[in-house]
């Protein structure tokens, strides 16, 4: 039978044409990402290695860190930067940056040093919360804009001009920044959800406006959308960023971040691979985020989506009776999806059937034929005497003890 046959697809009723733009990611987990209060800013071997993973994925550019920040954030961005250049690596660098002269100058030298052209990410705060908290005024957030794009542009450096903020922003304040930092030479502005604060609803609202403003400048300009997770919508909003016009998606491994974190590069990447937007070799996802897990000190929580343990695991009897029907049949892709949303081994992981209080004795005769275990009628009764004795899902020693 086809696999179309075997399900019914929801997702694509009503949709006319997929959208053939090429959606590119930008990593924030080198910078954004470790400003988590619970982080541990790992040596510079972890992050040139949590680098060439991010490559391996296909991932476009990354933050590199914000050299402004002191001689260590200089080392390692430069660091990083030389090993993009010495590794031929596909992934391009970027620095954030205030939009201050201060902040810009090193980004200059290191990328004079290294040989590389370094996008610059200067920021601003664009809300009115923002600028009041701040005491500024709005002539001189544009002053500042000016002055430090045209600063950097001047020097080479290729332009994305953030504002924070954006989704609590005015329109007008937001047409003001934006067209001010595009004549002055940014080729690229970046639509912040700082605080996680919009909707999906709202995210089509303001992209179209930010298009608007685009537009209105005559310029060929890209726009970059950067997410977070206070209200759990980063993944849903940066799907919806792209659908409304932006080019590129901004994330982190594990969603690493302040507060509650960005937008979970991870759980993006997986869903527009479902979703048929993106083509790419995501073999190396569990890697990915286990080596950022183990480098920051973030744990994965066990439910976590794809990377965490209980990810594809199952003791319910019911459910691991379909898994094991299916395994039964020869098909991986049938045992992968019957009770799945997500095909483990598309990603390096495996379905796994595991023996507890839920279980039935088709767990238990699975499991030991796993292992080449012969499953005689006294080991099942055992097990499975056992397991409906216990409150949690048995150990494979415990199982081993009882065989």
């Amino acid at each position: 039978m086809e696999k179309t046959e075997l399900i019914y697809d929801w997702n694509l009723v009503g949709q006319t044409t997929k959208d053939q733009r090429q959606i590119q990611f930008d990593d924030e987990t080198l910078r954004d990402g470790l400003q988590s209060p619970s982080v541990t800013d790992p040596p510079i071997e972890k992050k040139i290695e949590i680098l060439h993973l991010m490559d391996s994925l296909g991932i476009d550019a990354v933050d590199i860190g914000l050299p402004g920040a002191g001689p260590r954030a200089v080392a390692d961005v430069a660091r990083l930067a030389k090993e993009i250049v010495d590794c031929k690596l596909d992934i391009r660098p970027n620095c954030a940056a205030r939009t201050v002269r201060a902040d810009i100058e090193p980004v200059i030298e290191i990328s004079e040093k290294v040989g590389i052209p370094i996008e610059t990410a200067t920021f601003i705060g664009s809300s009115p919360i923002r600028q009041y908290a701040e005491g500024w005024s709005l002539e001189m957030m544009l002053t500042a804009t000016e002055d430090a794009v045209k600063f950097a542009v001047a020097h080479g450096l290729p332009v994305m001009y953030v504002t924070e903020d954006t989704t609590r922003a005015n329109p007008e304040t937001i047409r003001a920044l934006y067209t001010t930092a595009i004549e002055a030479g940014a080729r690229r502005v970046c639509v912040s959800d700082t605080v996680g604060h919009i909707t999906p609803d709202g995210v089509r609202s303001l992209l179209a406006h930010v298009k608007s403003v685009v537009s209105a400048t005559g310029e060929d300009v890209k726009i970059d959308w950067h997410g977070h997770q206070d209200r759990g919508l980063g993944v849903v909003n940066a799907i919806v960023a792209f659908e409304a016009g932006a080019d590129r998606l901004h994330g982190s491994a594990l969603g690493i971040g302040e507060r509650v974190g960005n937008t979970p590069m991870d759980q993006l990447l997986v869903n527009l691979q479902l979703m048929g937007l993106i083509d790419r070799d995501l073999s190396n996802l569990m890697r990915y985020c286990e080596t950022v897990s183990e480098a920051t000190g973030i744990p994965i929580p066990i439910n976590y989506p794809i990377v965490g343990r209980d990810a594809f695991r199952t003791a319910t009897g019911v459910h691991a009776a379909a898994v094991i029907k299916a395994f039964r049949k020869g098909d991986t892709w049938l045992a992968d999806t019957v009770y799945s949303g997500v095909p483990a081994s598309a990603f390096g992981r495996e379905q796994m059937i595991e023996i507890g209080p839920m279980s039935g004795k088709s767990n238990v005769i699975f499991w030991l034929e796993q292992r080449g275990i012969e499953p005689n009628e006294q080991r099942i009764e055992r097990i499975f005497t056992r397991a409906k004795q216990v409150d949690c899902v048995l150990s494979d020693e415990e199982v081993m003890a009882l065989v």
